[in-house]
């Protein structure tokens, strides 16, 4: 059973997250497009669990089952779409959580979706605040039942989510974070944002 814990932020989480991304890199080389740091470990100064997500994009999500052993090498199980259409899922470390691979094939509207909220997170500190003690309250309301804390999150996300892309237009930053042109942003392996 997965014990829910969050935790205060820690500036370690950052340096863990680049040093995945090499190992990532080895394993996928040319495949791999970018790698980002996503999740509430990427919003400093917000609870989170101490889950490492990282979101990777690929050239061809088909070609991700070859690389399966190697990343079972490394600790990783994977996971298949695990309830999200065209993904790659990976997790490390069992019921005790470090890191989660979210894998898309560029143009997925899923990579879109993640770096707004993100971003959107990062932008607006109330928002993040809000979203801090909401982890918070569900954490203590099921610590041993993920499926009710991640389900108490849902509602918050999707509105946020409806805002990062309001705002995104307002700030005509579309383009940042439109998911056929993100082989043309840099991947934040090497270049942390924090």
């Amino acid at each position: 059973m997965r014990k829910v814990e969050v935790v205060s932020h820690k500036k370690e989480w950052s340096i863990l997250f680049q040093g995945e991304c090499k190992e990532l890199q080895d394993i996928f080389g040319d495949e791999l497009i970018g790698l980002y740091h996503i999740g509430s470990t990427a919003i400093p100064a917000i609870h989170a669990k101490p889950v490492i997500d990282i979101l990777a994009v690929v050239r061809s999500i088909e070609r991700v089952v070859g690389f399966n052993q190697k990343m079972e090498q490394i600790g990783y199980e994977a996971r298949g779409e695990n309830g999200i259409a065209g993904r790659r899922f990976f997790s490390k470390g069992g019921n005790e959580r470090t890191h989660h691979i979210h894998m898309f094939q560029k143009g997925h509207e899923e990579i879109a979706r993640h770096l707004a909220f993100r971003d959107y997170m990062l932008a607006h500190s109330y928002e993040a605040q809000r979203y801090s003690q909401l982890k918070q309250r569900l954490a203590a309301q099921f610590p041993n039942d993920i499926n009710g804390y991640v389900n108490g999150k849902n509602d918050f996300i999707k509105e946020m989510d409806e805002r990062a892309k309001h705002w995104l237009k307002s700030m005509n930053k579309q383009g940042d974070h439109d998911a056929d042109k993100v082989d043309m942003m840099p991947s934040e392996c090497g270049n942390p944002k924090f």
